[in-house]
């Protein structure tokens, strides 16, 4: 608590230890004035009870002191949650993708990572948006939480990061079977480091890696997060493992009826672009996104090829 690791912390702090202590200070002193009672008026010392009157007085006094307290309460929240919402023009804009089950950090020069890197002392806006459903990008160290709401644009959180160091990011939002899993964290640099790791621009792949088939399409797989819910080693996941299923006929549920299917290019560039057209026997309906809008042609094939590198039967 009152760790400072950004400039609008301290607000947060503040307010929680305010509502916080004047909980406490009623809890002290409610209970304290129970416990009086109870041995003032007990049998023994008052063996026939006696009528008190109602008194205006008292009620006007328990009725505005709670009320006032109330409303300061309110003022000391707002009073941290404005600046939340004040956006400095100069900060460093960063995407923010949300979808099950991970989170993909998109920076101005195209860098996409699925870790948050940001300079120390500079402010940074993060805009989000979410490919399914409602997720929260919630980083406790920096007493910032925002829900992703799907459709909704203008999902934002900034900050202007004071310490450096690692810190964790998690979805707040129960937002399905690997909720758990959608954690990240955020690492805070001094301003050299972050411009030579900025400056290296988006992950490419060399010449020597470019000549391995399937290279470009696991690249792809990995930034879109398509490995948090698809393995490439036989392991049932969310989706159907890549291992293995090129060329193998599979099981499909379409509008409600199950048909066999060879699983050949024309039918995994359907699954990516129309995920629920033919879901897999077996696995749920509406887990993954459609990528029309997040994939270009060549890179659905690129990843067509790639899951045609990772030949063998599937595991069961």
């Amino acid at each position: 608590m009152f760790s400072g690791n950004t400039s609008l912390s301290g607000g947060v702090d503040t307010a929680f230890a305010v509502i916080i202590g004047i909980s406490l200070f009623f809890l002290i002193g409610i209970t304290a004035v129970i416990i009086y009672f109870i041995i003032k008026y007990n049998k023994k010392k008052n063996p026939v009870a006696s009528e008190i009157e109602g008194s205006n007085k008292l009620e006007i006094i328990w009725t505005v002191i709670p009320l006032i307290l109330v409303l300061f309460m309110f003022w000391i929240g707002w009073h941290s949650y404005i600046p939340e919402r004040q956006v400095p023009a100069d900060a460093m804009k960063i995407k923010v993708t949300a979808q099950m089950w991970s989170w993909h950090f998109e920076y101005e020069n195209g860098k996409v990572e699925d870790t948050l890197y940001v300079p120390v002392n500079r402010p940074v806006v993060l805009n989000m948006v979410s490919l399914d459903v409602i997720h929260s990008l919630y980083i406790p160290a920096f007493r910032l939480k925002e829900d992703v709401v799907p459709g909704k644009t203008e999902n934002y959180m900034w900050f202007k990061p004071m310490v450096r160091g690692s810190f964790d990011l998690f979805c707040a939002e129960y937002c399905g079977l690997r909720h758990s899993y959608m954690g990240t964290t955020v690492e805070v640099v001094d301003q050299a480091t972050f411009d030579k790791w900025y400056a290296s621009g988006p992950a490419k792949i060399d010449s020597t890696v470019a000549a391995v088939p399937g290279a470009a399409g696991k690249l792809i797989v990995e930034q879109k997060g398509c490995i948090a819910c698809h393995s490439s080693d036989g392991t049932k996941i969310v989706g159907p493992s890549y291992k293995g299923i090129f060329g193998h006929k599979t099981t499909v549920e379409t509008n409600g009826k199950d048909r066999e299917v060879m699983v050949d290019e024309v039918y995994l560039k359907k699954s990516i672009l129309e995920p629920n057209a033919d879901v897999v026997k077996g696995f749920p309906k509406g887990s993954m996104p459609d990528y029309k809008t997040q994939l270009t042609d060549e890179q659905v094939g690129q990843i067509i090829e790639y899951i045609k590198t990772l030949g063998g039967a599937a595991e069961k």
